[in-house]
């Protein structure tokens, strides 16, 4: 097998990786340059989890220190500890932040924590991946899926990785897939098998397949994709958009297909393009930020005036004789911090909980995937949508149809809608109590 300057494939990916092309080669050769190639590939296993063990607390800091509330109070905590300024005990100052930021934290870790586990159902789901040794095609979870691997997917199976279509079951050497998950669009999109492939037919086996191909690095557009495909013979076959299968699409109208992976993982089409986990702020978080500068600014203003004129004001608040004015002022701004927070707390928990939000056919209720934004959902005035079916749920289900003056009908699906439109349909005056 030759590159494109006729050197050997091995070295000639060395040099690729670092430009613009990859190579991939049947996951069975026994070429150990070839493998080498190969095992330099990401793996199919995915990870978007925000936070792992050691970056946890130095990140979710981080994070929170975007709060100019939480920065205010640390930098007045740190100040208490200096003799000269200090406005009442240390230590008090120190709860209340230790305990908003412990509560955060806690919240983050739950949140994160969820996508751990859907993380790990993704890879743990199955796909009939061909094995040299059996000679056949065993069942192996998508984190075992690797770059030059043959997948064989059946009709509503979903694709683990980015695969090329090398062979169909449909005689017009094509297939249909779904990319509802890729970018909502229920309608079906035709994937066709690379040109001039020698093995089209019904004993198509991995092992007599010797070709290489030349492709494009990893990159997040979706309606792209160019390389060529290298025969044996020299022959060589332009591949495009139409012969990728891209990864959580779904296979439709289509029995079998087989295709080989090009992109696994955090390289495929479908993760470069998920950006993941980022730190989301309420549109009352952002005005509080606003508010705590407006705060600070009069505050050092106010301290400037009153070192310059030398002027000391007393204060008298209606507050315990015991409790000075600026401990009592410190209770009460981190009483309603802690509060909101709990309230935050509550407004998850009641979404979680709220029947009208549950789905029957799925058995599944509702999920907060941001638990920083919650509030922002009574503060929606508009709703735009590109088309009606993004809010009505328009399903267009097949009952009869005539052909020759011969009806054809569907009694499952007929019976389903005659039941839905009973069920929707308001009762008449002599059906009412």
């Amino acid at each position: 097998m030759w590159t494109l300057e006729r050197r050997p494939v091995g070295q000639s990916t060395k040099e690729d990786r670092k430009g613009r092309k990859r190579t991939v080669v049947c996951s069975l050769s026994d070429d150990e340059d070839l493998k080498e190639v190969l095992r330099s590939y990401k793996t199919n296993q995915i990870c978007t989890t925000k936070y792992t063990l050691l970056s946890f607390i130095p990140k979710n800091l981080f994070e929170q220190l975007h709060r100019f509330a939480n920065v205010y109070f640390i930098f007045l905590a740190a100040l208490n500890f200096v003799p000269v300024v200090e406005a009442f005990v240390p230590q008090v100052a120190v709860i209340p932040i230790i305990l908003v930021l412990s509560v955060t934290a806690v919240k983050d870790v739950w949140e994160d924590y969820r996508r751990f586990k859907s993380d790990h159902l993704v890879n743990r789901l199955l796909c009939c991946v061909y094995c040299r040794t059996q000679r056949t095609y065993v069942e192996r979870c998508w984190k075992d899926v690797c770059v030059g691997d043959f997948v064989r997917l059946s009709c509503n199976e979903i694709i683990p990785a980015d695969m090329l279509l090398l062979y169909s079951s449909d005689p017009r050497r094509v297939c249909y897939i779904e990319t509802a998950n890729l970018d909502g669009e229920t309608n079906l999109k035709q994937k066709q098998v690379v040109s001039n492939l020698p093995l089209q037919d019904a004993d198509f086996t991995p092992e007599n397949f010797h070709s290489h191909i030349e492709c494009e690095n990893p990159n997040n557009d979706l309606c792209r994709f160019r390389g060529y495909m290298e025969h044996p013979g020299g022959l060589r076959v332009g591949l495009h958009n139409g012969n990728l299968l891209l990864r959580s699409c779904t296979i439709r109208n289509t029995e079998t297909v087989v295709g080989i992976v090009v992109y696994a993982g955090h390289e495929t089409k479908a993760m470069m393009n998920n950006s993941g986990p980022r730190y989301k702020r309420s549109r009352l978080e952002r005005r509080l930020n606003t508010d705590v500068l407006w705060c600070v600014l009069l505050l050092v203003l106010m301290c400037l005036t009153a070192a310059v004129g030398g002027y000391q004001a007393q204060v008298q608040e209606c507050v315990d004789a015991d409790t000075s004015p600026a401990l009592a002022g410190f209770y009460v701004f981190w009483t309603m911090i802690i509060v909101l927070q709990i309230v935050k707390l509550g407004q998850i928990y009641f979404i979680h909980q709220d029947l009208d939000l549950f789905h029957q056919q799925t058995d599944s209720r509702i999920q907060c995937r941001a638990l920083n934004i919650t509030e922002d959902l009574g503060q929606v005035q508009y709703l735009f949508s590109d088309k009606t079916g993004t809010l009505t749920e328009n399903q267009m289900v097949f009952r009869r149809c005539s052909i020759y003056g011969v009806e054809y009908p569907h009694e499952d699906n007929g019976q389903t809608h005659q039941d839905h439109t009973n069920r929707t349909k308001p009762p008449g005056p002599h059906e009412q109590d």
